[in-house]
């Protein structure tokens, strides 16, 4: 690819790859993929997780539940293979690749001839792959450039929806802990303070989280409010 497709691709990238929330954000990398990239007529990403499973994500065509399934249940396949263990696995040729003999007949059968994997990100509590998959053999053997741009500009994608996603999970924990307080100073009279310094000593007296306590709290009262209302 020549300078002037290579910046063009990257001009429809950022077009693409939109700002939103992790699952915007995935949908729409699977998406762009098969917009930009040449010869992927389908996308879709493995997320592995910390207990070990694999799940798929924003398929772009349902055929891909039933062959990332088979590659997970076979331990086999360079979607399993870029989720679990190499950054970069290509199979230009899945009908006569050794390395994925099992695999490979239930990929014919369901008309992907080529596949890639390739290494989006590693977190503390898990790992994601984007898999690409063409109808065509001998696709994917040269992607070189514009396939490491896409890497790059889809984990900066995914970086900013976590972080938009941790955000909105601490206000979202605060307005929680908020609630609780709320319940607290009214039903034993108290400040905000003293209810607030109440519910952490529940929390440390009870080894359970104040999230996790704020979260019990206000949904009692709510579930007591609608037996009350119920029956009115």
């Amino acid at each position: 690819m020549d300078d002037a497709a290579l910046i063009e691709a990257a001009q429809q990238l950022a077009k693409s790859l939109t700002p939103g929330d992790l699952d915007h954000t995935l949908s729409r990398i699977t998406a762009a993929a098969v917009e930009v990239l040449p010869e992927v007529e389908y996308a879709s990403i493995t997320v592995k997780h910390s207990d070990g499973r694999l799940e798929t994500v924003a398929p772009t065509h349902d055929v891909l539940w039933g062959v990332d399934a088979a590659q997970y249940e076979l331990q086999e396949g360079p979607c399993y293979q870029a989720a679990t263990d190499s950054a970069h696995v290509v199979s230009p040729d899945l009908a006569v690749d050794e390395r994925f003999p099992k695999y490979a007949e239930t990929a014919v059968a369901a008309g992907i001839r080529a596949q890639m994997g390739v290494r989006l990100f590693d977190a503390p509590k898990s790992q994601g792959a984007l898999n690409l998959y063409s109808l065509t053999p001998g696709a994917f053997e040269d992607l070189s450039s514009l396939g490491e741009l896409f890497r790059h500009q889809s984990a900066m994608a995914i970086e900013y929806a976590n972080e938009i996603q941790n955000l909105q999970e601490a206000l979202r924990t605060r307005r929680t802990i908020g609630q609780a307080v709320g319940i607290l100073m009214e039903r034993y009279t108290l400040t905000d303070q003293r209810a607030f310094a109440f519910l952490t000593r529940l929390s440390q007296h009870g080894n359970t989280k104040l999230r996790r306590l704020a979260e019990e709290l206000v949904a009692d009262v709510e579930r007591k409010g609608e037996q009350g209302s119920g029956q009115g």
